[in-house]
Order: structure tokens, then sequence, then C-alpha cells
């Protein structure tokens, strides 16, 4: 019953976004005009971005499968990425991180709970840096500093909350070290650094006035949006939270939608070409197999009237 009405949900809020889209278009035709004037080297740069963010999600998957204690090589790793990244964009939620969870299991034995351990240190630091980046450009180091220590105690109590409720912790394999903290940190810092730099060049395109500072606290609202997202890409989740934030980082609505819409329109191009990537390499991977295959055959088949020249030579014999 909750995931019908979630869903129902979901497909709302969709078409409710779809629709105020093309009611403030149709109100304000100038801003189509505007966007129309966009330079494509906007959408060139945001995909490039979007590129490095899937070699950063590499290394953080990366690290939370070796705290579960198992390695996954560079390729399989990307693909993993590749299609939890594509699971995203379409499912609600986090979906991501369910079809890891989901893939690691079933091909490599790592424990549920263990993994999802991992994510959820993962998403703390990701929620602990998006704050700072938020608050830091435009507030006083005071309210900055209350609401890190917030998220830092927001993120332990889940983590311990989450911990109390292991029914068999004896069988877990997790291990948490210094270094693997200490990278996890480094590359979440990288996630968040990557986001604020596709937001600065989107809203940069459509406002040359707008400031780093802007970019960064509209990159920290924006990503808390994920963690509540219920639509496609936190389609009209993600706008709400920017426009909840304005006070924050100042961004007019007409730069919000603006902006909006280039990230949307780069993404789904972003995400063609990754699919098409992954086409690739499951296809050289194939032909690959085949190539295998017909070399094993071509070897059977030399082998096999060598065979029966040998059986007829000592039938002649006898």
């Amino acid at each position: 019953m909750k995931r019908k009405i979630r869903n129902i949900a979901a497909i709302f809020i969709v078409v409710a976004t779809v629709a105020l889209f093309i009611w403030y278009f149709l109100k304000h035709p100038e801003y189509w005009q505007e966007l129309r004037q966009v330079s494509p080297w906007t959408i060139v740069w945001v995909i490039l971005l979007n590129f490095v963010m899937i070699g950063v999600l590499v290394l953080i998957g990366s690290v939370c499968i070796q705290m579960c204690r198992k390695r996954l090589g560079v390729r399989e790793n990307f693909l993993l990425t590749s299609y939890s990244s594509i699971a995203n964009f379409f499912g609600p939620l986090q979906s991501g991180p369910g079809v890891r969870a989901a893939y690691l299991k079933t091909k490599h034995q790592v424990r549920l709970r263990d993994y999802t351990l991992a994510t959820l240190i993962a998403l703390g630091l990701f929620a602990f840096w998006s704050a700072l980046f938020l608050l830091i450009g435009t507030r006083p180091w005071w309210q900055t500093f209350g609401a890190l220590l917030f998220v830092a105690g927001a993120s332990y109590f889940v983590i311990r909350l989450f911990l109390k409720r292991d029914k068999k912790p004896s069988e877990s394999q997790f291990h948490l070290s210094g270094k693997l903290l200490a990278q996890l940190i480094l590359f979440t810092f990288l996630q968040v650094c990557v986001t604020v730099g596709w937001y600065y060049v989107e809203l940069k395109a459509v406002n040359p006035d707008i400031h780093f500072s802007q970019a960064m606290s509209y990159a920290g609202a924006a990503n808390f949006s994920l963690f509540v997202s219920i639509t496609p890409d936190g389609v009209g989740i993600r706008e709400a939270f920017l426009l909840f934030s304005q006070n924050i980082h100042h961004v007019s609505t007409q730069d919000i939608v603006s902006a909006n819409l280039i990230d949307r329109a780069a993404y789904m191009i972003f995400l063609g070409l990754l699919f098409l990537i992954v086409l690739a390499m499951h296809g050289r991977e194939y032909l690959n197999v085949r190539k295998l295959k017909k070399q094993s055959l071509d070897s059977r088949a030399q082998e096999h009237p060598r065979t029966k020249h040998q059986s007829s030579a000592e039938v002649g014999e006898q």
C-alpha cells in the first residue's frame, strides 16, 4: 500500500513539475529566448563533469567494497557504477546503492548489512560536506558550525541505530581502517566539489553575475534533495529545495528554472553516452568470447583429422 502511494505521489510530482515548467515559460517567453542562446559548450562541460563524477563514484564504491573485505576490478567497478547511476536516475530515492548491494551480495557474497553500513558512512560524509558548502559561503561561521555538528550527530545516530539492529553481528566482515576512512572523506569531498563545478557552469551560463559562493550554497541545497527524492533524478524535489533555500544562495527563480533545464538536458545526453559505453564494453566482451570459442573449435577441427588418420594407421598395422 505504501509503495502504491509513493508511486502515485512520484507520478503526480513529475506531472506537476512538467506542467509548472510549461506554465512558467508560457508566462515568461523571454526566459526561453535567453535559454536558446546558451552556448553548446556549456552542455559539453556539464557532460564532461558528469563523467568526472562517475570516476569519483568508482573510487567511493571501491572504498566501500574494501570495507566489506572484498575487491572489484576497475572494469567491473565501472560497469556496476554506471548501471547504478542509471538506476539512480530512473528509480526513487537512492536506488543506486540498492542495485550495487544486490549485485555484490549475489556475485561476491558481500553481506548486505556490511555494505549498507559502508554506504551509510559515505552518505553521512556526503551530507556533512554538502552542509558545509550550503552555508560556508553565505552564512555566519557559528551557523555553519552548528549545522555541521547537527549533520554529524544525525549521521552518527543513524549509524549507531543501524548497528544496534544487527541480529547477527558475529557474521559481519566489516572493517573500517583509518586509511579507508581518510580515503572516503577525501573522495566524498571531491564528489561535492564536482557538483559545485557543474552547477557553477550552468548558473554562469544563464546569469554571468553569479558568484562562486552562490554556486557552493546552491550545490549544497541541491545535494540534500537527493535524500528525499521520490522522482527520477529528483525532478520537482530538487527545484523545491532550491526555491526554499533562496534566502541562503540568493539565486533567482528565473535562474533556477533555466539552470535546471540545462542540467536535465545535459544529464539525459550523458546517460545516453554512458549507456552506449556500457553496451560497447559488453559487446567487446561478447566478441572476445566468440573469438575464443571459434579458436577452440578450429583447434579441435585440426586435431580431429589427425586422430582419425592415426586410428586408420593402427587398424592397418593390425
